[in-house]
């Protein structure tokens, strides 16, 4: 006999507990599931704890350049990983300790920690229990992807969640993959002391951004001393005396790279495979994942995916807006929708990336007329007295319109300064807002008026 729920939700990342929680309060008997971590990818292996290990990265890398600023530090810098892992691990406890207590002590809200998996469109199976519900939200995440290299299923090797654990300094970590993931993790275990090189098949890194931004971030990590191998089109990997040895070409040398420890960063795979999707009738795509309808309806009524898993986004401020975008049409009377939103996301090396709608290369392929304005950072006076000058910032303007296109920023605070330009951009203002707005000098901001007021024609 199956228990009854009004609202059933699977997986507790960044969109499913918030929805949990406004299920309850609209009155709604809600089953929460959760097979492993509460707060899903964010809170315990993605973002929290991997900015943390920025930030400890980072102290290091300032104290080993004190001399530039004129503070002299005795004796060597050494990290203590130990230390390090310490304090990211007491960043990351209570956020998924507090999840966890949240979402039991919510009245109309029953946990259950196991695996969920569909056996209807109605029913979701957990522990040996049978619980049913009209309305089931899917929140499952991903995980990392392994790809099928030859060796690779004879060795070990480290994954973003696995590099979580490590309390010690790798003497060379080889990191498979030049994109947001694989690039935070080199340019951190540089600056803790660590070897580092970075194996990438395409011919630059970071492909799905502009040539100027990969060529920009390939120069900040070289600068610092990570390897970086670009067109690498025959990987393999095999043991070698207690490390790895990584065939990166089967043409021109070096052909190898022996490392101390091997780190897979080739993207992500939606954890569909073993939810009883098929028993459901819902679909998937070619890669797994679940798609979904402008307000986040699978293709079976009653039945949402949220997060990762439904390939409209990959990031945690996506999540949650899956969760604002279904609360909103189910209970405010609000049809909000998934294209309302403007891409936007970071990249972590530091300098960070800060990235809004469209890059330079999907405004050149739209064939619209546009402007341009770049600004580089060594040209900021903040930049400047702080030390940070490696960057740029770029803007693109529907020279029709005068309306803000995209926006990228890479250099010192790239990651928040690029919010002002966002939220023009949802104002649906022109450029000239920004243009003409007084800015708090000295600031890496207040030079975005002065690079609009540089536009050129984008040839």
């Amino acid at each position: 006999m199956a228990q009854r729920f009004d609202a059933i939700v699977v997986g507790t990342g960044q969109s499913g507990p918030s929805l949990a929680g406004r299920l309850a309060s609209e009155g709604l008997k809600t089953a929460v599931l959760e097979r492993h971590l509460f707060g899903g990818t964010c809170v315990n292996v993605g973002c929290t704890p991997t900015k943390a290990l920025v930030a400890s990265a980072r102290a290091a890398h300032m104290a080993r350049r004190a001399a530039d600023f004129g503070v002299i530090v005795d004796g060597s810098v050494s990290v203590d990983m130990k230390r390090v892992k310490a304090r990211k691990d007491d960043l990351v406890r209570p956020s998924t300790e507090g999840i966890e207590k949240w979402l039991s002590n919510t009245p109309n809200m029953t946990v259950f920690k196991g695996h969920g998996q569909m056996e209807s469109a109605t029913t979701v199976s957990v522990n040996g229990e049978l619980l049913q519900a009209d309305k089931i939200f899917l929140n499952v995440g991903t995980r990392a992807f392994a790809p099928a290299l030859p060796g690779l299923d004879e060795i070990d090797y480290l994954t973003n969640s696995s590099m979580m654990e490590l309390d010690f300094l790798p003497e060379h970590l080889v990191v498979i993959g030049g994109s947001y993931v694989g690039l935070e993790f080199a340019q951190m275990y540089r600056r803790f002391g660590s070897e580092v090189t970075v194996i990438e098949m395409a011919d630059r890194l970071i492909t799905r951004e502009d040539d100027d931004i990969s060529e920009a971030v390939k120069e900040i990590l070289e600068n610092e001393g990570v390897n970086v191998r670009l067109n690498a089109e025959c990987i393999a990997v095999e043991g070698r005396d207690g490390g790895v040895r990584v065939k990166i070409d089967c043409a021109q040398d070096p052909r190898e790279v022996v490392g101390s420890h091997l780190l897979l960063a080739v993207g992500r795979v939606p954890n569909t495979d073993d939810l009883g999707l098929d028993r459901a009738g819902i679909e998937t795509d070619k890669r797994g994942y679940i798609p979904v309808d402008d307000q986040l309806r699978t293709n079976v009524p009653g039945v949402w995916a949220l997060g990762d898993v439904n390939a409209r986004g990959a990031f945690t401020h996506t999540s949650y807006n899956d969760f604002e975008i279904v609360a909103a049409n189910l209970f405010d009377n609000d049809p909000r929708r998934v294209t309302d939103r403007i891409p936007t996301y970071g990249l972590y090396i530091d300098p960070p990336l800060g990235r809004a709608g469209m890059t330079e290369r999907e405004v050149r392929e739209s064939g619209r007329k546009a402007l341009i304005g770049k600004r580089a950072m060594k040209r900021i006076a903040r930049a400047k007295e702080r030390g940070e000058t490696q960057g740029f910032m770029k803007i693109l303007i529907d020279a029709e319109t005068e309306k803000i296109l995209g926006a990228a920023i890479l250099g010192i605070g790239g990651d928040e300064i690029v919010q002002s330009v966002l939220d023009v951009m949802y104002a649906d203002a022109p450029y000239t807002v920004i243009k003409r707005a007084v800015h708090i000098h000295p600031t890496v901001t207040e030079l975005i008026p002065t690079m609009l007021g540089e536009l050129e024609p984008l040839e």
